[in-house]
């Protein structure tokens, strides 16, 4: 039986290492195969600022309040005529190969978009009404091919987020705005600030732009965007961005697409660094910040049958510091390899994580650039 057992156990290592060399050699070449979809595009039908008039089409429409994790202080409620108004764009959520964008009512990814926004809506949901719409979101195989129904699916994808935006303006004519959104959920708000924020009398109501889990270039990316990087912890009317990383920092898949194009100016972003706006601090600059200025991290417990659990605010949380221009480019590199969950990606990419590591910090932020605001 103990030989039968060593035998066993000696094929299984045998497996997982001819998996790992066969991911090293061919990793990029099978998540295409896998994820990326072989059916022709097939545009969806348009939609309007109509079209999202109504509660149907948003997962969450001007909601006022939101469940906080356990440990995590409770923000004394702003008086409505104090408050901002939210627009969230959740990251990638659907995976499927069969077509290139998200169909309505798909279950998959409408869940995974609730799990989503459910962790980043407690950060911004203290300060004000929280409104985070349903786009057809490009699928995650978009992001890994060159083939020109990519761009189509995103072209799409983005139709629905600006018809949603241009109603959530009807719904909020005056006030401040926040707006916030997650890897693809910040580029399609990256253009949206180009095209219906940039020299418009919405940008003087922007208290703060959260493009988070994108890569902004800051020489060709920024200066069509309208907004200035946010240099200041008090600054209203500015963006933040970050990527996070633990080091050592594999980021060649994402900087050798990055490289390869061209920003929203039409300039290239070739050797360009990208924006880092230290959440710890709400400042960019490359000073390294420790862990003592983290309020806390959020992480989802797992429930005995392995499904998610409860958010719990972990202290203390990490440190943090924005990489130079010379080395990651302006990547968020984070101290240690803090145990968030199981979905870190390959080059200790702790992309999933970008809200979550400085949960408490951002939260502070918002209010504290809402203030700002005020006072301005």
């Amino acid at each position: 039986m103990a030989r039968k057992f060593l035998f066993l156990f000696a094929g299984l290592i045998v497996l997982v290492i001819v998996a790992a060399s066969t991911y090293r050699l061919w990793g990029d070449r099978l998540l295409r195969v896998a994820l990326v979809p072989g059916a022709p595009f097939s545009a969806p039908a348009p939609r309007t600022a109509a079209s999202y008039t109504g509660p149907a089409l948003w997962y969450d429409h001007g909601t006022t309040g939101a469940a906080q994790p356990t440990g995590a202080d409770v923000w004394p409620a702003r008086p409505a005529e104090r408050q901002a108004a939210t627009f969230f764009v959740h990251p990638t959520s659907y995976i499927d190969r069969g077509q290139w964008n998200a169909p309505d009512g798909d279950k998959g990814a409408d869940d995974l978009a609730r799990t989503f926004i459910g962790v980043d809506k407690g950060i911004f949901a203290a300060v004000g009404p929280f409104w985070a719409p349903r786009y057809r979101q490009a699928t995650f195989g978009s992001f890994l091919t060159e083939k020109p129904e990519a761009e189509q699916a995103l072209d799409a994808a983005y139709g629905d987020v600006a018809a949603a935006f241009d109603a959530f303006l009807a719904a909020n004519p005056t006030g401040p705005i926040i707006l916030a959104g997650h890897s693809q959920g910040a580029r399609h708000l990256m253009r949206l600030l180009a095209d219906k924020v940039a020299g418009k009398p919405v940008a003087s109501r922007i208290v703060a732009a959260y493009l988070v889990g994108w890569p902004i270039s800051t020489t060709a990316d920024l200066p069509a965007l309208g907004l200035p990087a946010c240099t200041r912890a008090d600054q209203p009317g500015c963006i933040l961005s970050w990527q996070s990383f633990a080091a050592p920092a594999g980021a060649d898949y994402i900087l050798k697409p990055y490289d390869a194009g061209r920003g929203l100016t039409g300039q290239p972003r070739r050797g360009s660094p990208m924006l880092c706006v230290n959440p710890l601090t709400g400042t960019s600059g490359p000073a390294p910040v420790p862990a003592a200025a983290n309020q806390g991290m959020a992480k989802r417990e797992q429930t005995k049958d392995g499904k998610d659990g409860a958010l719990t605010l972990v202290r203390p949380g990490v440190g943090a510091t924005c990489s130079g221009a010379q080395d990651w480019r302006g990547l968020l590199l984070i101290d240690g390899e803090p145990d968030l969950g199981p979905y870190v990606l390959p080059g200790n990419n702790y992309h999933v994580y970008d809200y979550m590591l400085f949960w408490a910090n951002v939260q502070t932020d918002a209010g504290r650039r809402l203030d700002a605001f005020w006072k301005r």
